[in-house]
């Protein structure tokens, strides 16, 4: 089957998550991604956090399937002669270094647009340009801390807390790949490239829209009334934590299901919707809560909120989760099992849908790792394992006009 990215050709200079996250996705629906690694140590995550000794981590094997690996010391003349004739045969060039280094390089704007006028030149940032922290190094968590993100996760009563989930590097990947397919389709129209950028901050923000949308509502009325502060508590002048209210309007929260003294995760997330306040009273065995003023409509309920909570997690208590659950979608109520990785990894459903898939490695064996989280009618992307450090220098070199000799004496020159 073809694939809708096949002919693009993708120089991935990019390192741990958020860049190899964006060419990850494009190399899954046909791109050719090479990913550019320094001669004798690669991306970084090669060797973070490993659990097999001198074979690639699971980080690095996670985030580069379906790429080849290009081993290329840009300092040296050699190498520089290669990544300019790289440059004048792909489609895009994606980036995560620090701030000016492409132009230390010899590589600026003016001078890949000049080598390659069709060049996409994509970039991952911390903070946008002529942000005041323009320069400042941004990891994962620095980037839930400046969106927004971590001072509206957590209990109201403790700390701000960052998300397990990579808000920062895996989103602003996606987000980079949005761009750069935007762009491909723009170049199709204009004949040229252009550069396209995208800041850990700023899609940290965009996935805390409603947050923002609450700090508006919160300065024109002064309270929030789906939050579980209200009405008892207080609020202050900016948005609070809610613990694990639901973001959207609807009030929801984690309750305990059998099995959680010792089980941490035999929870679920239960969703009080408007629309499923009948069916959620004739499940509980509470036919008469529907009529009863004090929980009839949703502005009656809030002031009970915890209550009503408290009298679901004692009808849980006899249940497992996935229990729960199979009972409470019969009547067409919102809730899920909270799902430990161990779970997720083992799901059947997951498997068969590709979303969790098992491929093999020539060092580490068969190993597990992500599939595509997008489906479509005509296309199933095949998972492949990650590149060895330069597994395809050669091979690279060679497509681009080295001959045997030549691919050699770079070799002998350390370039590759």
């Amino acid at each position: 089957m073809s694939k809708p990215l096949e002919g693009i050709k993708i120089i991935d200079f990019t390192h741990v998550q958020a860049g190899p996250a964006c060419t990850q996705l494009l190399a899954w629906f046909g791109a050719d991604v090479i990913k550019v690694e320094r001669p004798g140590s690669g991306d970084v995550t090669r060797n973070q956090l490993r659990d097999i000794p001198d074979a690639d981590a699971l980080y690095f094997t996670m985030l580069n399937s379906n790429k080849r690996s290009l081993t290329l010391d840009t300092k040296t003349p050699e190498g520089k002669e290669v990544l300019e004739k790289l440059v004048k045969e792909s489609d895009v060039l994606v980036e995560n270094f620090a701030p000016g280094a492409l132009d230390r390089m010899g590589f600026t704007w003016e001078r890949l647009n000049e080598l390659n006028p069709k060049l996409i030149v994509a970039s991952v940032k911390g903070f946008s340009d002529g942000h005041h922290y323009d320069d400042l190094k941004v990891y994962e968590n620095v980037a839930q801390c400046a969106g927004g993100a971590a001072s509206t996760t957590g209990f109201w009563d403790g700390p701000p807390t960052v998300s397990a989930a990579a808000l920062g590097d895996s989103n602003t990947g996606m987000h980079l790949a949005i761009g750069i397919l935007t762009a491909l389709i723009g170049r199709g129209q204009t004949g040229r490239g252009q550069k396209v950028a995208v800041s850990m901050q700023d899609s940290v923000i965009n996935l805390c829209r409603v947050k923002l949308r609450d700090q508006q509502r919160l300065d024109r009325v002064g309270y929030l009334e789906e939050y579980p502060q209200y009405p008892h508590g207080e609020f202050s002048d900016v948005v609070p934590r809610g613990g694990n209210a639901g973001g959207g309007g609807q009030p929801g929260w984690v309750l305990k299901c059998k099995g959680w003294e010792t089980d941490p995760n035999a929870y679920i997330y239960f969703t009080i919707q408007g629309h499923a306040w009948e069916p959620i009273c004739r499940a509980l065995g509470k036919p008469e809560w529907i009529s009863d003023p004090n929980y009839a409509t949703a502005q009656a309920r809030q002031p009970h909120i915890f209550d009503i909570f408290a009298t679901i997690e004692a009808w849980l208590a006899d249940k497992t989760k996935y229990e729960a659950v199979d009972i409470l979608r019969k009547f067409d109520i919102p809730c899920a099992p909270v799902l430990s990785m161990k779970e997720i990894a083992n799901d059947p459903s997951l498997r068969a849908s590709g979303t969790i898939v098992e491929v093999p490695h020539k060092e580490r064996g068969t190993y597990l790792t992500v599939g595509s989280p997008i489906k479509f009618s005509g296309l199933k992307p095949e998972i492949t394992g990650s590149p060895l450090l330069g597994e395809h220098t050669d091979e690279i070199l060679s497509e681009l006009g080295y001959s045997k000799d030549q691919i050699a004496n770079l070799h002998t020159s350390r370039s590759v």
